[in-house]
């Protein structure tokens, strides 16, 4: 086998700690902005709308050029595998540096078309808060760049330390600007594009190091490889737009959800935030097996590929069920934390049980098998399905139930987290028994 137990574990555990530590942080970091007040709120909320969707598609598209990399690794190709980590870190700086710029050019109609008429101490806010964020995407795009080709090598601890410095870059930032000097929205978005610009400098010169399996050579030799570039754009491209779609879908029904009031948004808040540790494991530990499948497939070691994603799965099925199960148990004791109104605390518990099930049971073919398709190079496939469920199943079922048959936010998460996820699971689960991946794997 190609991989041991002890080095599946040594692969897996650093990820499943930088998630959690991510989520966290992120906690940390919307309580501390709940202190600058409701402008400073709406105007990180909106924001990072926006800048999620670039996050999801670069986040995306730098698993899908890793997968490439890991491929010819498998293949024993060294320097194709090198050559492919460095176009991969050169698309992901080239194509979000243009979308920034687009981002900047067109700021005022985006918000406009986006946000409609605000009031203008938010809008200020936003404009503010707006400029150093984007500011930050080709840094936090180029970490995950980095952190996407340590994790394929194996070395996920490099990137858990990296992440952990840039966590806390961002987190004692905000405290010493929120809290020392007095800055409202400003002193949220300064260590927010500091600490990503550093990450993506630290992650990038720890590349440098020749001994790596993949390592990056001197940028003045650097030329763009066509061959190398389309095998990354054909995996590394549908990976990033299906990411995208999935975030413009939850933008959609974000906006459907505002029309049931504010009970209803309340509840859906609180479920997005525990969702967040619902799932956080999975979403982990599918990163580690993307790393595992991609080697294994330009080995054409398949049969090694299948095994791998039983016992991952295996694994995955006990750790969510551990965690939703505590999530669960614990509920009485979260919503005394938000100490919300009786109805939106109702749905809320509602929304969380339903998700909380769902991560238990569904989450895994619905998400790890298009994880172990996409690593095997079918990520055209997973893409066009995902849409398909998306939009077809989960946003027009969500106005169905939620809206028309008026079932309100309660249908909106029964659509995506029972339906959505079970039509998906089959599709994928249906692709993935009929052996066609085998076929997807990148040409020498």
């Amino acid at each position: 086998m190609m991989f041991t137990n002890r080095q599946l574990v040594a692969l897996m555990w650093p990820l499943l700690l930088e998630q959690l530590l991510a989520i966290t942080v992120g906690l940390a970091d919307s309580l501390m902005v709940a202190t600058v007040g409701d402008a400073a709120i709406s105007a990180v909320s909106l924001v990072d709308s926006i800048s999620n969707l670039m996050i999801y598609i670069f986040s995306a598209m730098a698993t899908g050029g890793a997968a490439v990399a890991g491929q010819y690794i498998g293949q024993r190709q060294k320097e194709d595998a090198c050559n492919a980590g460095q176009q991969l870190i050169a698309l992901l700086g080239a194509v979000s540096i243009f979308f920034v710029a687009l981002l900047y050019l067109f700021r005022t109609q985006i918000l406009t078309v986006m946000f409609g008429h605000i009031e203008p101490d938010v809008m200020a806010a936003t404009n503010t808060y707006y400029l150093y964020v984007m500011a930050s995407i080709p840094g936090i795009a180029l970490y995950n760049g980095g952190a996407a080709l340590f994790r394929t090598m194996g070395h996920s601890d490099v990137s858990l330390k990296v992440s952990l410095l840039m966590n806390s870059i961002n987190v004692i930032g905000n405290a010493v600007l929120i809290f020392g000097f007095g800055m409202d929205v400003a002193g949220v978005a300064i260590p927010t594009l500091v600490s990503r610009t550093v990450a993506a400098i630290v992650i990038l010169s720890l590349l440098f190091n020749r001994d790596l399996m993949l390592h990056l050579s001197d940028i003045r030799g650097f030329h763009l490889n066509m061959r190398l570039m389309k095998n990354i754009f054909y995996i590394g491209v549908p990976s990033g737009v299906e990411n995208g779609m999935f975030q413009l879908g939850r933008l959609v029904l974000f906006s459907l959800i505002s029309t049931f009031g504010t009970a209803s948004m309340v509840a859906n808040a609180i479920g997005n935030t525990i969702s967040n540790f619902n799932c956080f494991a999975g979403q982990a530990i599918n990163l580690g097996l993307a790393a595992v499948v991609s080697q294994c497939v330009g080995a054409g070691e398949f049969d090694q590929a299948r095994a791998y994603l039983r016992k991952i799965v295996k694994w995955t099925y006990g750790i969510m069920a551990v965690v939703n199960l505590t999530i669960i148990a614990l509920l009485p004791l979260i919503m005394r934390v938000y100490n919300v109104s009786p109805e939106a605390e109702k749905l809320a518990v509602t929304v969380t049980l339903i998700h909380g099930i769902s991560s238990i049971f569904i989450w895994v073919p619905a998400f790890m098998v298009p994880g172990f398709l996409r690593a095997a190079g079918d990520a055209k496939f997973t893409m066009l399905a995902s849409m398909l469920t998306m939009w077809v199943v989960r946003v027009l079922l969500a106005y169905v139930l939620g809206k028309y048959m008026g079932y309100g936010v309660i249908g909106v998460w029964f659509a995506h987290a029972i339906v959505d996820w079970s039509v998906r699971g089959a599709i994928f689960f249906l692709r993935y028994r009929s052996g066609k991946w085998e076929t997807m794997g990148i040409k020498t």
